[in-house]
């Protein structure tokens, strides 16, 4: 019993060890003088736009309406929705049917298209 508890022990303290040394390890560039971070590439930000399909331009109410893939950044799964937009000149660029990219995000409590593309 005693070589059990003496091998749980070891086995604890190893993982405080571990976990103790990945902590340094994933230490950001920032917190390092005279490093800084990179900005991310364009192909990550690239990664970031969901695809979707507009359903619905709604120039009069400043809205959207996009069937969509999942929304990562929100945690969302694709589903078709409503959305506002940051910018009223992203709808005169934008017609019902268009395969599109975009990026939304949560502001004021309200889901907004941020960033929208053609995905062609």
């Amino acid at each position: 019993m005693s070589n059990i508890r003496i091998a749980l022990l070891a086995f604890v303290a190893a993982l405080s060890f571990a976990g103790a040394a990945g902590a340094q390890s994933s230490k950001s560039t920032t917190d390092m003088p005279g490093m800084s971070e990179k900005a991310p590439s364009d192909a990550a930000a690239a990664s970031d736009l969901t695809e979707g399909e507009v359903r619905k331009v709604d120039k009069d109410n400043k809205k959207l309406t996009i069937k969509h893939g999942p929304l990562k950044n929100l945690d969302m799964p694709g589903m078709t929705m409503v959305f506002g937009v940051k910018d009223d000149a992203m709808l005169d660029k934008l017609e019902t049917g268009a395969k599109v990219r975009f990026q939304a995000e949560k502001i004021d409590g309200k889901i907004v298209v941020t960033k929208i593309e053609s995905a062609r």
